[in-house]
């Protein structure tokens, strides 16, 4: 059974930053995608960033020049440095893979920033 497990959220102050953790397990293929999306309470799900096994990625606007995504291939985690942080950023932070055509999902990890 795949698994992905988020660690890395918490509390701090606007002009801070974090960094989020994602580890995948139970996986034997390497995911041809993986990244980082959030929800706010009352929004949607959004985009925050992915990356292709190739190295490609996609950021959502929002966070275009704050944000900062990053993997290791060969054991499926992901990072996401989060600096210049807004209370705007605050959400559950949910870690996304992909074999295709199978996507998973973590739990997600709170990120809350004060103003």
């Amino acid at each position: 059974q795949v698994q992905l497990v988020e660690s890395g959220g918490g509390l701090v102050q606007a002009g801070g930053s974090l960094r989020l953790s994602c580890a995948a397990s139970g996986s034997r293929f390497r995911f041809d995608a993986m990244g980082w999306y959030r929800q706010a309470p009352g929004k949607q799900r959004e985009l925050v960033a992915t990356q292709t096994s190739g190295g490609s990625t996609n950021y959502g606007d929002s966070v275009l020049g704050r944000f900062t995504i990053s993997r290791v291939n060969f054991n499926n985690t992901v990072y996401l440095e989060m600096n210049s942080l807004k209370p705007e950023d605050t959400a559950v932070y949910y870690c996304y893979g992909r074999t295709f055509p199978l996507e998973y999902w973590g739990q997600g990890t709170q990120v809350t920033v004060s103003s």
